[in-house]
């Protein structure tokens, strides 16, 4: 579906109504725009950090404990 905003003074962009509900967007929240081939790219600052939080995820091997790190690090010590 295609949606139409409108730019105003100081460069503020409003956002049609149905958008700012479906994605539970209010005032003062932070968006991310990023520049997608010759458009823009507009994301929620929370569904930026989701994606950014799977990608992290994805890069770990095996799964992350307190306690498999205490004990590595006392592995360590015991080494030194």
């Amino acid at each position: 579906m295609t949606y139409s905003g409108k730019m105003i003074a100081g460069g503020k962009a409003v956002f049609p109504a149905e958008l700012r509900r479906e994605f539970g967007l209010q005032d003062g929240d932070r968006i991310i725009f990023e520049r997608h081939g010759d458009g823009i790219l507009v994301k929620s600052y929370d569904q930026m950090l989701r994606e950014v939080q799977s990608n992290l995820k994805s890069l770990i091997k095996q799964p992350f404990t307190v306690d498999s790190f205490i004990a590595e690090r006392r592995a360590e010590a015991d080494r030194e």
